[in-house]
């Protein structure tokens, strides 16, 4: 079931300069809890809510999902901005037609077990990367996987028992960023396409979550919750939104109320000079 607001909470859209450190406030609700912002090329947000797809100008224009059934909160653009990729209720990917149309299924049955979330699609709009999870016995296991965007055969990129998410390509196309649980509490990592290799980009005492690299690769911003947090929670304190820059710097943009919803998807603007997140103050 989609999430719904609590008694007394909203939703909130922010924009944030990642030059002069503004955070814009751009929508609020307090009927709609709606997540996980995603920018258009001609600069427009979106955001999933109720089961829906919006777009965001003077109130939420819902965009026809084409027969697609309920929505959660891992959408993407493709590049071109014709298509947004939605993962469904049902476990399955689904592209959608910006301009309406029927949506069409992408990804394949792999067993009633095995669910698709999407959290990327390549630079030049020809692969989706998807977090794949299936139940083994009682164990929940998460991999990283790809699969062509027009349909095809699924690749698995991580074979392992580590909780892996929010696997997001950067923009030179070579490596695909997501956070694992194979250090311990959930980190940063990214692996490259070409030869499965890793590389660990953050190592503290934070939980860390859904690096989304800048279209100019010149920073990654992510989520990063409480130490000891489990898994990515909804409507906890101390949220914090953090930027890795190319060096290595970490800098701290803000402290939020919010989690689950706030930021899981692609949400930088076409510029890289902004991106947008939620937080849901009670």
């Amino acid at each position: 079931m989609p999430r719904t607001l609590r008694p007394g909470q909203r939703s909130e859209l922010y924009v944030a300069d990642v030059t002069t450190g503004e955070h814009r406030l751009v929508y609020t609700s307090a009927d709609v809890l709606f997540e996980a912002p995603n920018w258009l090329p001609d600069g427009t947000l979106i955001v999933n809510g109720n089961g829906l797809l919006f777009r965001v100008a003077d109130g939420l224009e819902e965009i026809e999902l084409g027969g697609v059934p309920a929505i959660n909160n891992d959408h993407v653009v493709a590049p071109d901005g014709r298509t947004v990729y939605v993962s469904a209720g049902d476990g399955h990917i689904y592209a959608v037609p910006i301009g309406g149309g029927p949506g069409r299924r992408v990804t394949n049955d792999r067993g009633p077990g095995f669910h698709h979330y999407l959290h990327g699609v390549s630079p030049d709009g020809t692969t989706l990367a998807y977090i794949g999870l299936e139940w083994v016995g009682e164990r929940r296991i998460t991999n990283v996987w790809t699969i062509p965007a027009a349909g095809g055969a699924d690749v698995q990129v991580t074979d392992d028992e580590f909780a892996d998410d929010g696997s997001e390509y950067g923009p030179d196309g070579d490596w695909i960023y997501f956070n694992s649980e194979r250090a311990g509490q959930a980190q940063l990592f990214r692996i490259r396409v070409a030869d499965r290799h890793v590389e660990q980009l953050t190592d503290d005492e934070r939980v860390n979550w859904f690096p989304h690299p800048a279209p100019d690769g010149s920073c990654i911003v992510y989520v990063s919750f409480p130490p000891g947090t489990e898994g990515h929670p909804a409507d906890i304190d101390d949220v914090r939104l953090r930027l890795l820059t190319r060096d290595g710097e970490i800098r701290e943009l803000t402290s939020l109320f919010g989690g689950q919803g706030t930021m899981n998807v692609p949400s930088w603007s076409p510029d890289s000079s902004s991106f947008a997140y939620v937080t849901y103050p009670l």
